[in-house]
């Protein structure tokens, strides 16, 4: 018998549980039903019972038994991002709840790009937290598009990051940094003791890249015309920051990035900046918030942000 998407949903708001997407999640990762009975503190029975009772409920069959368990069907596949994003609200209520019990101020949930939280909230969250130890912040990092997403599905309180190109409905955007593409090296790179560089100069280093399609790459492309001859660059090619720290670390390379992202590491001294030509600025960092309805912790961290970045960060 077919049903329509209303009757499903009333069907599942009245029948469903939250213990059926933990199953069902549970059972497509593991694909074996004991194993999921383990993870989750369940007898291997009512996983099994579980199971039916959902395939019952959907009336549609989410799991194809083999000898070694289970593999999910085409339809349980449709159901997994949606099961996943339900148990990711169930997580964030209880964080929620636990933080009020705990006669907090409140919880925010932030999300920001890694050129923000190196630029900006690295210093700017621990000195949050001690003039405000009762808001607990969730930082999350994602750029782009995936930001917009998670604004889409109301999974976030404030967003960190630069101006994107559509302003989604009923928010705002405030510049709070100002930014700029830096070429930089490790302090004893043989080019950061030279006080006058020319494009020549740094166009006989090995650069390591980041990928096609990032501003930074497109930047360092538009810049190699000048050079006399084609760059040599490093074999691996990462915007994984990890693993960009740590090439630059081990070898004499050059890379060009936003002052912000590599901005930490300026300042400890692990990195140097190389200057030569003029500084080419990019759009600025700043908070992407709510126009109303913000909750009192929310209003107070974005605030706090606003205050610190008009002092702006050392030189």
């Amino acid at each position: 018998m077919q049903h329509t998407a209303t009757s499903l949903l009333h069907r599942l708001l009245a029948r469903g549980k939250f213990r059926h997407a933990q199953v069902l999640l549970q059972l497509a990762e593991l694909g074996s039903v004991q194993r999921t009975a383990e993870a989750i503190g369940m007898t291997q029975s009512s996983v099994t019972q579980t199971l039916a009772y959902l395939e019952k409920l959907l009336e549609v069959r989410l799991f194809e038994r083999h000898a070694r368990g289970v593999r999910p069907t085409p339809a349980c596949k449709d159901l997994l991002p949606v099961a996943r994003q339900l148990l990711l609200g169930v997580a964030n209520t209880a964080q929620i709840v636990a933080a009020r019990q705990q006669q907090g101020d409140g919880v925010v949930r932030v999300i920001a790009s890694a050129s923000a939280t190196n630029g900006l909230l690295i210093d700017a969250l621990p000195e949050f937290s001690e003039r405000h130890p009762g808001v607990q912040v969730h930082l999350g990092e994602a750029e782009g598009e995936d930001q917009l997403l998670a604004i889409a599905r109301g999974e976030v309180d404030l967003v960190v990051c630069r101006r994107p190109p559509v302003i989604p409905e009923g928010w705002e955007f405030h510049p709070l940094r100002e930014d700029r593409f830096v070429i930089v090296c490790r302090a004893d790179h043989p080019l950061a003791q030279r006080k006058r560089l020319k494009w020549a100069d740094v166009a006989q280093a090995t650069w390591l890249l980041l990928p096609a399609a990032v501003a930074a790459r497109q930047r360092f492309d538009e810049l190699a015309l000048r050079f006399p001859q084609p760059p040599r660059s490093h074999p691996v090619v990462t915007r994984s920051l990890p693993m960009m720290w740590r090439l630059l670390r081990l070898h004499p390379l050059l890379a060009l990035l936003p002052l912000n992202l590599a901005r930490p590491f300026l300042d400890e001294g692990a990195l140097v900046q190389l200057r030569i030509g003029e500084a080419v600025r990019i759009d600025p960092i700043g908070l992407l918030q709510p126009k109303a309805g913000m909750a009192a912790a929310a209003v107070r961290l974005g605030e706090f942000l606003a205050r610190r970045a008009e002092a702006g960060p050392s030189a």
